[in-house]
C-alpha cells in the first residue's frame, strides 16, 4: 500500500495523541471527519492500522522478568510448536526465523524461578529439541513505530 501525505499525517496523530477521536484529528488535519474515517478504514483494511489496545507492562502485573528464547525446533513439528506456546501465557511474542535456531520467543515471568519452570513447559512440547535463553537487563528502546511514520517519504495526497 502507498500512503500519500494525508495517510501519513493522520498516522503521525493517531500516534502522537492516540486518545483523541477521530473528529479531533480530522480539524487538527484541515479535513472533512468522513475522509479522515475513510482513510482510517482503509488503513485498518490493509493491515497498516492493527491494533487499539493500550499498552500493558507486564512488569506492572508482576512479571518483572523478561527473557529472549530461541527454540531449536525438529523438522515438521513448527507448527505443532507454535500452537503449544500460544497455551502459554508467558510467552508473550514468538517469531519464526532465520539463523541458529527455528523460532524465537519473548517470555515473561514473576523471577528467575518461574523463568525456569516456563522454560520447562516450552520444553515439554514435543518437537522442541532445546532452548537458548537471554534474559533482558534493561529495555533501552521500547517498541516504536512512530519514527518509521516520521521517515516515510512524503507524496502528494489524492483529490
Amino acid at each position: 500500500m502507498t500512503l500519500d501525505d494525508l495517510d501519513r499525517a493522520l498516522l503521525l496523530a493517531l500516534l502522537e495523541r492516540p486518545r483523541v477521536g477521530l473528529r479531533e484529528h480530522a480539524r487538527s488535519l484541515g479535513v472533512a471527519r468522513g475522509t479522515v474515517q475513510a482513510r482510517f478504514e482503509r488503513l485498518q483494511e490493509a493491515g497498516v492500522i492493527t491494533g487499539f489496545a493500550p499498552r500493558v507492562a507486564p512488569s506492572a502485573l508482576g512479571y518483572g522478568v523478561l527473557a529472549f528464547v530461541t527454540l531449536h525446533i525438529a523438522q515438521g513439528r513448527l507448527d505443532a510448536v507454535a500452537e503449544h506456546l500460544a497455551s502459554i501465557p508467558e510467552v508473550v511474542e514468538a517469531h519464526s526465523i532465520t539463523g541458529d535456531g527455528d523460532l524465537w520467543c519473548r517470555v515473561v515471568a514473576r523471577d528467575n524461578a518461574h523463568l525456569e519452570q516456563v522454560i520447562q513447559g516450552v520444553l515439554a512440547s514435543p518437537g522442541v529439541e532445546r532452548t537458548q535463553s537471554e534474559i533482558s537487563l534493561t529495555e533501552r528502546v521500547p517498541a516504536r513505530v512512530l519514527p518509521l511514520v516520521r521517515a516515510l517519504p512524503t507524496r502528494p495526497t489524492r483529490r
